[in-house]
């Protein structure tokens, strides 16, 4: 009967943590999927600054300083068109967290009605019993 009991426990106990732990696994791969991009981000953006300064340090003398110029013009054009791509994927990224947060909340509402259904039903069905037995018991005396 102990034992019964344990596990009835552990059970319940499972059941409780269980929408915490999936919402923790949740939210932690989207921080993965998040860190993971803006580091890839950030040694894009640092190679094109890298890549910047070689540039400017080759500079001798006025035609270099033209095609420096000219080169600077492209690199802001990829720069922009890069942090446009960049806000688009976040952007994605939070409209995917977005809809699987909501399908684990759904989920959860629907799993949290469907055992207050169950246990109303299982009040629902001691009560005849209790009234049937203390009807019963008035009876005898």
């Amino acid at each position: 009967m102990q034992d019964k009991m344990i596990e009835s426990f552990n059970e319940q106990t499972r059941k409780f943590f269980e929408p915490m732990r999936k919402l923790n696994s949740l939210m932690l791969d989207n921080m993965e999927k998040l860190s993971q991009y803006q580091m890839e981000s950030m040694k894009r953006y640092s190679q094109m600054g890298t890549e910047r300064m070689r540039d400017a340090s080759e500079v001798q003398d006025a035609d270099s300083l033209r095609d420096f110029g000219t080169r600077q013009a492209e690199m802001m054009n990829q720069l922009s068109q890069q942090m446009m791509e960049d806000a688009k994927a976040l952007s994605e990224m939070s409209v995917e967290f977005k809809a699987e947060m909501e399908k684990l909340f759904t989920e959860q509402a629907k799993a949290m009605g469907d055992a207050a259904r169950q246990q109303s039903g299982q009040a629902d069905k001691a009560e005849p019993a209790k009234a049937q037995s203390s009807r019963g018991g008035s009876s005898k005396s």
